[in-house]
């Protein structure tokens, strides 16, 4: 598909309503308001198209980003890419998600991790949270060591953030909980000492889940199917910014 092409189906396929509640979850004009659905469909007629995916990028169309962050090739983003895609990311809905799962893929993931919480960049340090938390349950090469300081961060710093940053940081450590059972148990203590964690969502149904409560009911679920932990049960699954 053409790069036109896409865009008039993107363009065809989009609602008003779609609009609104993507505004309401944070997404700005330009967009036209379609469909994940839609959108994974036409991943599955593309498959993989790097360069249809970085002229989708470069539009600046909320819905062509998040197409082109289904469809680009991982293996080809560079650092310097990656650093871009992170900061012009939509923290609406899935996008910013999807551009931390790019990073995770790679062999950048942690060192992305880190720069993007050091940065002055508000959509990085969004990004970076979101990267911990792949990193958390798909990574199996990032030592318990780098987790474990994150735990010890978050209880630190995860009243006093702000508002979005509070929700990626609990999603963060109720992830690095599922990773294994020496970091669930320190995961489940920091959650104790931290309490609920209060979270703006603003005009939507979202809500902030008790990290305590979902780091044990992902276990559960996880040994129910007899995988060794919740992270095993993720790798076996589709990438996440193919699957949703």
């Amino acid at each position: 598909m053409t790069l036109d092409e896409t865009m008039a189906e993107l363009e065809a396929a989009g609602t008003a309503q779609a609009r609104k509640i993507y505004a309401r979850h944070g997404a700005h004009e330009p967009m036209f308001g379609t469909s994940f659905a839609t959108l994974k469909v036409l991943m599955k007629r593309i498959d993989v198209d790097h360069e249809l995916a970085l002229a989708l990028w470069d539009t600046g169309n909320f819905d062509a980003r998040n197409l082109a962050m289904k469809i680009v090739d991982s293996s080809r983003m560079s650092s310097d890419d990656l650093d871009r895609w992170a900061r012009e990311a939509s923290p609406a809905l899935s996008c910013g998600s999807y551009a931390a799962a790019l990073a995770s893929e790679g062999t950048l993931g942690v060192e992305k991790a880190i720069a993007w919480r050091a940065s002055n960049d508000a959509s990085q340090n969004l990004c970076a949270w979101s990267l911990i938390s792949q990193l958390a349950l798909r990574d199996v090469t990032a030592p318990d060591a780098f987790f474990a300081d994150l735990i010890e961060a978050i209880e630190r710093d995860i009243h006093t953030a702000p508002n979005l940053l509070r929700s990626n940081m609990n999603r963060s450590l109720i992830a690095i909980g599922c990773r294994n059972e020496a970091l669930r148990a320190l995961a489940l203590a920091a959650a104790d000492r931290i309490g609920p964690v209060e979270v703006d969502h603003g005009d939507t149904s979202c809500q902030t889940p008790d990290a305590r409560s979902s780091i044990e009911k992902s276990w559960a679920h996880a040994l129910a199917k007899r995988f060794g932990s919740p992270a095993a049960q993720e790798q076996k699954r589709d990438l996440p910014r193919r699957r949703c």
